[in-house]
């Protein structure tokens, strides 16, 4: 079979299967500018840190109006891109999308820039809090360079806050994209307060509906998550909430919308819990 045949044939499997996000077409947005823009945010948090750009008082102006620019330049586009998509799926019109969607997706990118020294102040309470909580961690430089729990943090903070602006679908392509670095998952729609700690991190999950307070330590393999995937369930509290100062070992697993871990509880590892535990409990695998 020639060259010529085999691209007909992936081509017939476009036709047939779909699955191509054309640009002449109201198109989905793209990854790699979603990554691209990730990159832009992360730096506007702790310039210099992690790229290779020698920064000074005299250039730090012109970098950071470099990012802010093409953030929300970059960030309207693909913004305009998921409206544009969800509204076809819906029965809005064109008119309504052309006439709106630009506008929304500006002001949404705008707001973004505008929340960054919120996100960096909640992001160096979550960095102070490793650097507090791990013996290993000599500095805040350390933990901010290299701590994945802290990069996934980030990430889930820049993603809620287009979470809870109504952004469709970008949010998890800025949480998935940063699970498939660190193996840390958290969906943007959690909430999560201040002084946030993960420690070595791989194969946590939390959940959509998940709550958890301030000053709450997660250690790696645990789960926050729904006794059920039923698809009916969808828009309803599925996965626990946990309260301030709770520590949670290694392997654990919490299920469901209705459980509660009280505040002060100390959660060992590799526990089963889908019931609600009191403030102040610490729970064992043989208690």
């Amino acid at each position: 079979m020639g060259i010529d045949s085999l691209i007909d044939k992936i081509l017939d499997s476009y036709n047939t299967y779909g699955g191509v996000n054309r640009k002449e077409t109201e198109n989905f947005p793209n990854k790699e500018n979603i990554v691209s823009i990730l990159m832009d945010l992360q730096w506007l948090i702790f310039p210099g840190f992690k790229t290779a750009d020698s920064l000074s008082k005299d250039n730090l102006r012109y970098e950071t109006g470099l990012r802010v620019n093409r953030v929300i330049t970059m960030l309207t586009t693909e913004i305009q891109k998921a409206i544009i998509y969800i509204s076809n799926k819906s029965s809005c019109s064109q008119d309504i999308q052309k006439s709106h969607c630009f506008e929304l997706a500006e002001k949404t990118s705008v707001a973004q820039i505008e929340a960054i020294p919120e996100i960096r102040k909640l992001i160096n309470l979550d960095a102070q809090a490793l650097l507090t909580g791990d013996p290993a961690a000599q500095s805040i430089e350390e933990v901010i360079l290299s701590y994945p729990g802290l990069e996934a943090i980030l990430v889930y903070r820049l993603a809620h806050f287009l979470y809870k602006k109504g952004v469709p679908v970008i949010p998890r392509m800025m949480t998935e994209y940063i699970h498939g670095k660190t193996g840390i998952d958290i969906h943007p729609g959690a909430e999560i307060g201040h002084s946030f700690f993960i420690d070595h991190g791989t194969g946590i999950v939390i959940g959509e509906t998940t709550i958890i307070g301030n000053n709450v330590k997660l250690y790696q393999g645990v789960t926050l998550g729904a006794l059920s995937v039923q698809k009916n369930l969808m828009n309803k509290k599925r996965h626990p909430t946990i309260e301030d100062n709770v520590t949670i070992y290694s392997g654990a697993t919490i299920l469901g919308g209705e459980t509660v871990i009280g505040k002060n509880c100390v959660i060992g590892g590799n526990t089963w819990i889908t019931q609600s535990v009191p403030e102040g409990t610490t729970i064992t695998q043989n208690k």
